[in-house]
């Protein structure tokens, strides 16, 4: 059966790759029925577009009976305030990434959606990647034993777009393309491993100081021992290499996971999962297909988003875990700011 839901604000460009597929794709059992946004030609340029009401006012939005879930797309900076809006009139919510700004606005959030007992995911789209849910299915198969080391690269050609043009880029709304989009590799570790005990970190300004904190690395040390890098250009035009997983008795090797690596040409044939086992002392190819462009894997995330808001399928990410993956985010700047190991559980990450 339908679900009807809105789009409370259209300002994060992931919200209109799910408003395609839900339009185009009547199987994913989802009708757009709503949007709100403060940015009233916005509103209207996406309601026409996808055949959605506009409303003007946040209130008569979420007070529609007719109208069970919202996507929360509004600018990072607002999202706090719009999760406590939306779930305090009992409305199912899919928050885009990052959760919060800060911890203070996180903490905000988590009492809301635990206040209010509404359902809640965080849209992660590589919690929900084929290739990546097989990664995790491998590790956890125990097949590669003991897991060493794992590495995340992550990366966007900023330097290719009209930066003062954009939201993102707006410290008050977003912080900086760090915190935006270093989060989804982040993430994707906290998804694959858990929590880790310290981070060592560093994040620079390399070239435009419209986009600052645009190259970083961060290590993240679990109480194993185990190591687990995100390595991130945000001013990077071509790759290749997306993941590694290094372990006892194997390797994972992940390509084409990322715009850099998606969106540029590719050898003809090339692998884009592969893993290695001494037992067998040869590479398995795997049968899940790299998109041809890295807005697939995106849009992919219309699915896992229908299955949740038909109760078919649990969050994507909870509440708690969005918080958890934004505190490993903004450790790595008191890292960076203080030129030291942080520990997950240090006081200094609830003043970033």
């Amino acid at each position: 059966m339908t679900i009807n839901v809105g789009i409370l604000g259209f300002a994060h460009g992931h919200v209109g790759m799910y408003c395609n597929q839900w339009k185009q794709n009547p199987a994913l059992e989802i009708n757009l029925v709503a949007g709100w946004d403060h940015d009233a030609a916005r509103l209207k340029k996406n309601c026409d577009n996808f055949g959605a009401e506009g409303h003007v006012d946040l209130d008569a939005f979420l007070a529609r009976p007719d109208m069970p879930a919202v996507v929360i797309g509004v600018e990072t900076s607002m999202h706090a305030d719009a999760v406590e809006r939306a779930a305090a009139a009992g409305k199912m919510i899919a928050l885009q990434k990052p959760l919060a700004l800060t911890m203070p606005q996180a903490d905000r959030i988590v009492a809301a959606v635990q206040r209010h007992g509404v359902p809640f995911t965080m849209a992660w789209q590589m919690r929900a990647d084929p290739q990546n849910i097989e990664i995790k299915e491998i590790i956890a198969s125990g097949a590669l034993g003991k897991i060493f080391m794992v590495r995340r690269r992550h990366g966007l050609p900023s330097q290719l777009w009209d930066i003062p043009s954009m939201w993102h880029f707006d410290a008050e709304l977003n912080r900086d393309i760090w915190a935006d989009d270093a989060a989804h590799p982040i993430d994707f570790i906290h998804w694959l491993l858990g929590a880790p005990e310290t981070v060592t970190a560093e994040i620079s300004s390399l070239l435009n100081p419209l986009a600052p904190n645009d190259n970083g690395i961060a290590i993240y040390r679990y109480a194993d021992g185990l190591l687990a890098e995100v390595v991130c250009s945000f001013t990077c035009v071509a790759a290749e290499n997306t993941v590694e997983v290094i372990g006892e008795r194997g390797s994972i090797v992940q390509n084409y996971g990322d715009v850099p690596s998606c969106n540029v040409p590719r050898p003809a044939g090339a692998v884009g999962q592969k893993w290695y086992m001494l037992d067998k002392k040869d590479w398995t190819s795997s049968q899940i297909p790299s998109p041809t462009n890295h807005g697939m894997r995106i849009a992919a995330l219309s699915k896992a988003l229908s299955d949740f808001f038909h109760s078919r399928a649990g969050p994507i990410a909870t509440v708690e875990e969005g918080r958890a993956s934004l505190r490993m985010v903004l450790a790595t700047y008191v890292s960076t700011r203080e030129g030291r190991r942080v520990r997950m559980d240090d006081p200094a990450i609830e003043t970033v």
